[in-house]
């Protein structure tokens, strides 16, 4: 009975203490990291096939939709926005990008397209506030990681 129970004891303890106790769970937002690594996937897919691309980034295909993360791209020589997967932006596809202000008055918008005039493949961060996707619209502090990639401006940002 006692080497019974003592097994028992071992085997809960070698579990309990195993790697895979310690996992961490994904977090139900996308970080940093995962942002910039989104938008170097997006580059990519854009020097690939720009239209599949844009497609893909609309609809969230791909990868492109991962969880709070998701690519937006607008032309450079209008400034026009892309659709993208994020639900509450819907009202800014096809708008000039350069008029978008967040909710404290920042002309966000210029920062963005700003950033995409550097030379390709140089990243600038652009902070400004935004509503989550799936979101009730409230906006909340964003950064988001921007380039040029060819005729295009592309950015994926992650919510603080």
């Amino acid at each position: 009975m006692i080497r019974t129970f003592m097994i028992a004891a071992a085997a809960t303890a070698i579990l309990a203490f195993s790697p895979m106790a310690f996992a961490q769970q994904p977090s139900q937002f996308g970080t940093a990291d995962e942002a910039k690594a989104m938008l170097l996937k997006a580059v990519a897919a854009v020097k690939a096939d720009k239209a599949k691309a844009l497609d893909m980034f609309a609809k969230g295909d791909g990868g492109f939709k991962d969880r709070d993360l998701y690519p937006f791209c607008f032309n450079i020589s209008d400034a026009k926005i892309f659709p993208n997967a994020n639900p509450n932006g819907r009202q800014l596809f096809g708008q000039d990008i350069r008029n978008n202000k967040d909710s404290t008055g920042k002309a966000f918008g210029l920062e963005q397209y700003a950033a995409v005039q550097k030379p390709e493949a140089q990243i600038t961060k652009v902070s400004y506030m935004f509503p989550k996707p799936g979101t009730d619209a409230t906006p909340v502090p964003k950064v988001s990681f921007m380039t040029k990639v060819g005729d295009l401006g592309c950015g994926v940002g992650y919510y603080k």
